[in-house]
């Protein structure tokens, strides 16, 4: 028996592409989801989706590079359920450019977004978790944790900083399970951010062989589904076809 049921589990970046398949896959299997994004309209249909379906959803609208902000939908989670069981921090960006186009801004925003917003998701979780004896992060990485592809170096360098603080956080925890989900291609709408022609061909070329999100979505629901002394620590999810 799926150890899901009526866990209150929180999504960042739930308003498409992984977020989204997540939460209907989570809420199909009784989990009481709350999600969040700066796009509240799609939030809402989402949720309105789910309560249809017979699930649990709530929404509220949250900026993850904002950590007071990221602390207020934590908390509105914990007031509604009365707990917090999981928070799977997944909001990221990936604007690829080549090192020598000086995308400087576009640097500042993946970090932000795909550390900060890791960062301030654990640390609005963390104390929730400790005073309640338990608990689960999941981030996601990346496969670009792992391997560096051009134009995606500083995207990588975030994936692998989700990586570190991911495993750091495992090491001091003693009843927190952390998780790491690193993707391989997928087809989101991750990259449609991307201001650079050559980097936008080469996203297009990878994803010929993408996954759908329903692939990380069932990551995802396994590692949240252990026993809660089993501790899923890193799911790497690549297309068959995908070398790198």
């Amino acid at each position: 028996m799926l150890n899901v049921e009526n866990k209150v589990i929180i999504i960042t970046g739930a308003s498409s592409g992984i977020g989204e398949a997540t939460a209907k896959l989570l809420a199909a299997n009784g989990a009481k989801v709350v999600l969040g994004a700066r796009r509240t309209d799609k939030l809402e249909k989402l949720v309105e989706e789910i309560h249809a379906s017979g699930g649990t959803a709530e929404f509220k609208a949250v900026d993850v590079t904002d950590r007071e902000d990221v602390k207020a939908f934590i908390h509105f989670a914990k007031d509604k359920f009365g707990r917090v069981d999981v928070i799977f921090n997944n909001a990221g960006v990936m604007p690829l450019s080549p090192m020598n186009a000086l995308k400087v801004e576009e640097w500042d925003n993946m970090i932000n977004v795909n550390i900060h917003g890791v960062l301030n998701g654990i640390a609005a979780g963390l104390p929730i978790m400790e005073a309640q004896g338990g608990g689960q992060f999941i981030n996601t990485a990346s496969i670009g944790a792992h391997v560096v592809a051009p134009t995606a170096a500083v995207y990588c360098a975030t994936k692998y900083a989700v990586w570190a603080i991911s495993e750091g956080l495992r090491q001091e925890s003693k009843n927190i399970r952390v998780t790491t989900i690193s993707p391989g291609v997928v087809e989101t709408e991750l990259g449609s951010d991307i201001t650079d022609d050559a980097s936008k061909g080469f996203l297009q070329e990878l994803r010929k062989t993408a996954l759908t999100p329903d692939a990380i979505a069932r990551a995802v629901l396994y590692a949240v589904s252990q026993p809660d002394d089993v501790d899923v620590n890193e799911v790497i999810v690549r297309p068959i076809r995908q070398m790198m």
